[in-house]
């Protein structure tokens, strides 16, 4: 699932170098927190959450193909 996550989010940001995928799993449920930069944030969360919405629904039939549940939050990335 997260280099499926990857994969997209990557195909839709104008910098897909800047693209982080943190993973949290808790028994049969996994987190996945997707950082990209600042630029790219209306990319992929869309018009009305559209693009946002997409995202996680794709996860979420991934999952359960693996039989886990799944969800994604998106933020930007973290400068230092």
């Amino acid at each position: 699932m997260k280099s499926f996550l990857e994969y997209v989010a990557q195909a839709l940001v104008d910098h897909p170098e800047a693209v982080q995928i943190v993973e949290r799993a808790k028994g049969n449920w996994v987190d996945f927190e997707l950082l990209v930069a600042d630029d790219d944030m209306g990319r992929l969360i869309g018009r009305g959450g559209k693009v946002a919405n997409a995202l996680r629904s794709l996860l979420r039939v991934a999952g359960l193909r693996e039989g886990r549940n799944a969800s994604l939050d998106i933020g930007r990335t973290r400068r230092d």
